[in-house]
């Protein structure tokens, strides 16, 4: 009974009700948050603080970032109460436009650093960017077939695939990748290559269209790499597959500026997990090459069936 009467005491505070609403949206650091409720950092780090001990509100440090979320209560009583105040809590709807601009503003930093190397791909190191990942990739999954390429940068493998695929759809959030990259594919004479600007979060691509979806080296880059995930599972047809070439999870803080990375890679169990609760099954996960220097990037494969 204790624990349940403090519970209602903390959702009784309009401000702990807003942090929990956001926080179940999307992970999100001090500083975010400050900027959404308009707080001093004193006051979001008490409520964080109380939120935490009742084991309502999670953390994670990411580089010299801590970031928050909702902790998964899939049987909390209070859900409803939570829910709800997402209607009566006048301050929501404007909680709710200012997490779209924190997530805009995300996506913006990225794309600034790929504007900047938009032409230069083929001759800038990026770490993961292998032949011998790509060439593992293609030789498992290439066909006469439609495909997404998401996060595709200047579209260097988007071309590849195109000399055999079907179609190929290149979808990425820099402007001027886009633009280069269509710039190419009419040089090059591809006619089934067409380029998209959007976010691999909610690709610009009808669901149930695509034979397969990529994400090389892609995900690293995204938000809410499971949002994306799920995303590439709404895109393909039913028996499409999925093949994500992304970074081996590493302790490189510094790529986090030097390439513009939301994460540091990811674990063999943290993709398959992501897959598993995205929908898909047949899946196949497994260490494709290591790079000699160092920091010793490791490339891994992760496949699987809508």
């Amino acid at each position: 009974m204790a624990a349940i009467v403090k519970s209602l005491k903390l959702l009784a505070d309009p401000t702990r009700l807003r942090l929990l609403l956001l926080l179940r949206a999307e992970e999100l650091s001090v500083a975010e948050i400050q900027e959404i409720l308009g707080m001093g950092q004193s006051r979001i780090s008490s409520h964080l603080a109380q939120l935490k001990a009742a084991k309502l509100v999670c953390d994670r440090r990411a580089g010299k970032n801590i970031y928050y979320g909702a902790a998964d209560h899939p049987s909390d009583p209070f859900e409803a109460i939570i829910k709800a105040s997402a209607d009566e809590l006048p301050e929501a709807a404007h909680d709710r436009a200012a997490l779209n601009l924190i997530r805009h503003k995300r996506q913006d930093k990225a794309r600034q650093y790929f504007n900047k190397l938009a032409g230069t791909f083929g001759r800038s190191y990026c770490p993961g960017r292998s032949w011998k990942g790509f060439a593992q990739m293609l030789l498992a999954l290439m066909g006469p077939i439609t495909v997404a390429d998401l996060g595709a940068g200047e579209g260097t493998l988007s071309q590849l695939m195109a000399r055999r695929a079907r179609t190929v759809i290149a979808v990425d959030n820099s402007e001027k990748m886009v633009e280069f990259g269509s710039n190419l594919a009419r040089e090059h004479g591809f006619h089934n290559l067409e380029y998209r600007l959007g976010d691999i979060e909610d690709p610009p691509i009808d669901a149930d269209s695509v034979d397969l979806a990529l994400l090389s080296q892609a995900l690293h880059h995204a938000g809410n790499p499971a949002r994306a995930i799920t995303a590439a599972h709404r895109i393909l047809k039913p028996g499409g597959r999925v093949a994500i070439l992304d970074l081996l999870l590493h302790q490189f803080e510094s790529a986090r500026d030097l390439y513009a990375d939301l994460w540091l890679g990811f674990s063999e169990v943290q993709l398959e997990a992501m897959l598993r609760e995205a929908g898909f099954r047949e899946i196949d996960i497994a260490v494709v090459d290591r790079e000699p220097e160092s920091p010793h990037f490791q490339t891994v494969l992760a496949t699987g069936v809508k």
